[in-house]
């Protein structure tokens, strides 16, 4: 498998966090894997095939789709080879960038001009031309920011947000973003479709999944301390809710991974598993 990452040009920075190309190979049947939360919205252009299961059966996605925010783990199939051109954006400007409502979560299927991009998209990425790829989704979104006011006040609470990484009490972004509590709320929720606890709690689970995979052998009661839960019960309750397994389990399966020299997930991707 393999991943790069593209830095967001200066101009899209408060909106999105970087530009990512994935491509992977698997068999003639379908394979699936598993897409871990994390605090990040996701636009995903891909080539080949991505299907989720619905009703007993597979359902292939159109190109492009969204990814939203997740509470769970969501299990993706694909067959032969995939290439993915991914947008990571911070889930408070998502619907204003996009003129979409707000409140969406997980996979959600969408109409947009941005489909038009597909076709070119793929001819490059057929070519080879990855970073003509990007290139190209870059522009559109500089065309996209250049018409989109930017909320100072969101913008400030979420930088606060990220510099804590998630361990910001509500008042205490609110503080940082210079509005009140019940100002903060409404804004952030009319624009992410999310609370701020519901953000800072992602951003959290991230920061613990991703010291995990570095580290398997951390101590879980220290780590709890650092990442600022209550205790290690605490941060296991948290991390199985989002992940579906607990930090322990999650750690010695990573331990296995790197012994193997496999690739169980792309901390700097959207928590992929293989």
């Amino acid at each position: 498998m393999l991943h790069q990452e593209f830095e967001a040009p200066e101009a899209l920075r408060e909106t999105i966090r970087c530009f990512w190309y994935n491509k992977r190979m698997s068999g003639n049947e379908p394979s699936g894997y598993e897409v871990i939360p994390d605090g990040y919205a996701e636009i995903i252009f891909y080539f080949g095939n991505i299907s989720i299961e619905q009703n007993g059966s597979l359902q292939q996605l159109p190109s492009p789709f969204m990814m939203g925010l997740l509470n769970q783990p969501v299990h993706f199939y694909t067959e032969g080879q995939l290439e993915i051109i991914g947008i990571r954006c911070f889930p408070w400007v998502v619907a204003d960038l996009l003129s979409l409502p707000s409140g969406k979560s997980g996979v959600q299927v969408f109409e947009h001009p941005m489909a038009t991009l597909q076709d070119n998209l793929s001819r490059l990425v057929a070519d080879g031309q990855i970073e003509e790829a990007i290139a190209t989704v870059k522009e559109y979104f500089l065309d996209a920011q250049s018409g989109l006011a930017t909320n100072s006040m969101l913008h400030k609470a979420g930088i606060a947000m990220q510099a804590a990484k998630g361990n910001l009490s509500v008042s205490g972004v609110a503080e940082a973003a210079h509005a009140t509590v019940r100002t903060l709320e409404r804004n952030f929720k009319q624009s992410s479709g999310h609370t701020v606890k519901d953000v800072s709690g992602l951003m959290r689970f991230e920061q613990v999944r991703n010291r995990l995979w570095l580290e398997p052998g951390v101590s879980l009661t220290s780590l709890a301390y650092e990442m600022g839960y209550t205790d290690q019960p605490h941060l296991s309750r948290e991390f199985k809710r989002y992940s579906g397994t607990t930090p322990a389990a999650f750690a010695r399966n990573a331990k296995n991974a790197k012994s193997q020299n496999l690739t169980m997930f792309l901390p700097t991707a959207k928590g992929d598993k293989k």
